[in-house]
């Protein structure tokens, strides 16, 4: 029997696995019986093996589904779903490509669909004709009335095949546009950006189509959004017009930021795009899409978010592992809520430059409701340890001004989380928590008790 295995840079959630497991039988036309599915880590001898397990679903005609963390060498998508028995190698070819994102209009009208297109085009380049699903997993309520913006990206997603979840569209919205002209005119309609950004506008002449976009941030091409905007809607242009040049012009670049191995550079030779006044290298392939995930602080990181959601009655109320996904902090009364970027009433000198001014957030808050704890964890890698240990000091402000207010907790505690090495022993107390490359599971001499409730179980299993 085949053998579910889903790869992602994510950890794993229980709704949106369970989410793509109810897609999966809806397109196989497979049954599925549930009863208080969760994600659990595979424990062997005492040490994790690396691969998580999803307990408490039985899907019909496969054996088990399995879960491994992997990453991508330049653009990956969250989740990669494969149909086989064995464990994936990069011979073998996905069923899903998806794309999960939290964010909605209420937030951001660029990075809720154009920051995440590029990655729709970029994987067709290594699996042509994949299934490709845009998987909304909202924290917040969804914005009543779509943004422009949102409709527009929406409609491209279409045209190029991607399948929308989770998220209530009106079926106009859902429509592929059905010509290039239809797709330039509702572009150029659209509300003029803040005075000072560029906007994207589309230009038909004999020759070439030309797109206005800025690609240029932080001394490179670095401007995500428009990265996605650009590559989508050039790859929508070439649905209907397969000679003409793509031409992106304002683009702010200079011959020098353009490097081989960027992912831009690398969909403009595939689809065919140049820049305005400039001289399109030629790109350095990846070989490979993806690879598993045997380096970062993350791996770490998510095996103890995932244990102690399933062995443990302690809240994960914040976290963001290894700064692969935005996070939201969860008030015991208002929910899920975005944390800001700066300091109240510090936004204009924030935004001059003034870095002090930023909210050093953990990469993961728990709250240990057994002890009224709050526990702030820093991720780390088992070389920057020490980094960590000094990341420690930054977390007075989020304490005071978010945690406090909304937990009230009896104590805090500050420690790190790492992962790497074959070291058996932890010798500085402000780490609590290390997962070795062997899988062993080890504690720090000052380790919080919940750390220590959880280990115990682990070894367990």
């Amino acid at each position: 029997m085949k053998n579910i295995w889903i790869l992602t840079e994510e950890r794993p959630k229980n709704e949106v696995i369970k989410t793509i497991l109810e897609k999966l039988a809806l397109d196989n036309d497979f049954g599925i019986k549930s009863s208080g599915m969760s994600v659990v880590p595979i424990m062997r001898d005492g040490r994790f093996v690396f691969i998580y397990k999803v307990e408490g679903v039985q899907c019909e005609g496969y054996k088990n589904v399995l879960i491994k963390l992997a990453s991508g060498d330049s653009s990956f998508v969250d989740f990669l779903v494969f149909l086989q028995e064995a464990e994936p190698d990069n011979n073998s070819k996905p069923f899903y490509a998806i794309e999960e994102t939290k964010t909605d209009d209420s937030e951001s009208r660029n990075t809720g669909v154009y920051q995440r297109c590029s990655k729709f085009v970029y994987i067709e380049f290594y699996y042509p004709g994949i299934k490709k699903i845009m998987l909304y997993n909202l924290q917040i309520s969804q914005k009543k009335e779509p943004t422009d913006t949102s409709i527009f990206g929406t409609r491209m997603l279409r045209t190029i095949g991607v399948e929308i979840l989770g998220k209530v569209h009106d079926k106009e919205i859902l429509k592929p546009f059905s010509s290039l002209k239809e797709l330039v005119d509702l572009k150029n309609s659209m509300r003029m950006p803040p005075k000072g950004n560029v906007p994207i506008k589309i230009e038909i002449n004999k020759d070439s189509i030309k797109v206005s976009g800025r690609l240029y941030k932080a001394g490179g091409i670095n401007h995500d959004p428009n990265i996605g905007a650009l590559t989508i809607i050039a790859l929508c242009i070439r649905k209907w017009e397969k000679k003409k040049d793509i031409i992106i012009t304002k683009h702010g670049l200079k011959q020098s930021n353009l490097g081989k191995s960027s992912k831009f550079i690398q969909i403009a030779n595939k689809v065919g795009i140049k820049l305005d006044g400039l001289k399109m290298p030629i790109a350095v392939r990846h070989e490979n899409y993806w690879h598993y995930d045997m380096s970062q602080e993350k791996v770490a990181s998510v095996f103890l978010h995932v244990a102690l959601v399933a062995y443990t009655k302690a809240r994960v109320i914040y976290a963001n592992h290894g700064g692969s996904e935005r996070g939201y902090f969860t008030d015991p009364k208002l929910g899920a809520m975005a944390i800001e970027k700066y300091q109240e009433g510090k936004r204009a000198k924030y935004k001059a430059g003034d870095k002090t001014m930023i909210i050093h957030i953990p990469d993961m808050i728990i709250y240990d409701l057994a002890r009224k704890e709050i526990i702030n964890v820093e991720g780390k890698k088992y070389s920057t340890r020490k980094q960590g240990i000094e990341d420690l000091k930054n977390y007075t402000y989020i304490e005071k001004k978010k945690i406090i207010p909304a937990y009230n907790p009896a104590s805090i505690v500050r420690t790190v989380v790492i992962f790497g090495s074959k070291e058996k022993m932890i010798k500085k107390k402000q780490i609590g928590f290390m997962l070795n490359e062997n899988g062993e599971v080890i504690l720090g001499k000052q380790a919080p008790q919940i750390f220590k409730d959880v280990v115990k179980k682990l070894l367990t299993l």
